[in-house]
């Protein structure tokens, strides 16, 4: 989980766009997060396979 403090440093504004931080919005994960839907490849997983997400199928070929 993210602390109060990066939380906040999230929520102000940047001073250069560079410096925009994205963080999953259901854990805090800073990395590996997927800007289409905010959450981290972890959250994603879980939510896709309970069907919570949509328009995201599970791959097969």
């Amino acid at each position: 989980m993210a602390r109060a403090s990066q939380w906040a440093k999230v929520n102000r504004p940047a001073k250069f766009s560079t410096r925009v931080v994205h963080r999953c919005k259901v854990c805090g994960r800073s990395r590996a997060v997927y800007r289409d839907f905010n959450l981290c490849r972890l959250c994603m997983r879980q939510l896709a396979l309970r069907g919570e997400l949509p328009g995201v199928t599970k791959a097969s070929w």
